[in-house]
């Protein structure tokens, strides 16, 4: 149970103002938060009431509606996503990856709309370039949080977070640093050019990605929606992939009912109908 006030907390923070949280970042991001996640709320959006001042959630809150300021606002956002990520994370989806695209001739066009920071975009972009050679794939990596899509173009990593890569992948695809960047590895700049980073919010009205698609990301994202917002998204997607692309989604999701616009194609796999 949520109690009305929780005391002994640097600030206010009431059954009321939860409340508020998760009906606002369901209307502007499509997340459905879990009851059980008032003290992750707490947590992270304090944070950001201590860097600008405020007082109570309740007065945040307010003014976050009242001024409508579209870099607060993005700013909540990206407080109440969640980031979590490794690359060739789900690695079963990249050997399917790899052979589709070798199914494929000319120009390939992809979109990963969570890129998080960055290791799915980069895990996309090395299993292309292993593939069908560097010079084919055009990746849109796009993702509703603008503090890690920095992240994403910087392209550095710690040697911790490349554990699962293979010394010959390393070699091939990373820059190893020197100096005050020991420890550290950098995304060569000849797989960096074949991603483009940007902002996106999956529930924007309308969709201008470009040309259609060849296969699409869209990995435990869809966890965090409902079901109309789930299907609402998943036509979206539909209307900017090829006919028979691929969607991958994430292992925690399904979309059987949706048998019209996708038949499956493998483990979290699905061919656009």
């Amino acid at each position: 149970m949520i109690e009305d006030v929780v005391q002994a907390r640097e600030f206010d923070f009431s059954a009321a103002d939860f409340e508020r949280v998760r009906k606002l970042i369901y209307g502007k991001a499509g997340i459905n938060l879990n009851p059980s996640k008032q003290q992750m709320v707490y947590s992270r959006l304090s944070r950001r009431l201590r860097d600008i001042g405020q007082r109570s959630f309740a007065s945040y809150l307010d003014d976050l509606e009242r001024r409508d300021d579209a870099g607060e606002w993005q700013q909540f956002i990206n407080a109440l996503t969640t980031n979590l990520t490794s690359f060739f994370r789900e690695a079963h989806h990249f050997p399917v990856l790899a052979e589709y695209l070798r199914t494929l001739s000319g120009p390939v066009r992809g979109w990963c709309s969570a890129a998080s920071t960055g290791e799915e975009p980069y895990s996309i972009a090395i299993t292309a370039s292993e593939a069908i050679g560097k010079a084919r794939l055009s990746l849109l990596a796009t993702d509703i949080d603008t503090s890690v899509l920095e992240r994403c173009r910087r392209g550095v990593y710690a040697d911790e977070q490349t554990k699962g890569l293979s010394d010959e992948r390393l070699k091939r695809n990373f820059l190893r640093g020197k100096g005050s960047n020991e420890g550290m590895v950098r995304v060569r700049p000849e797989l960096a050019q074949q991603i483009e980073f940007a902002q996106f919010n999956l529930l924007n009205a309308t969709w201008s990605l470009g040309k259609p698609f060849d296969f699409v990301f869209c990995r435990n994202v869809l966890i965090y929606f409902d079901r109309p917002t789930q299907d609402t998204v998943l036509r979206k997607i539909h209307s900017v992939l090829k006919p028979g692309g691929l969607l991958f989604i994430g292992h925690s999701e399904n979309f059987s009912e949706m048998r019209e616009l996708y038949r499956l194609k493998g483990k979290t796999v699905y061919e656009r109908i």
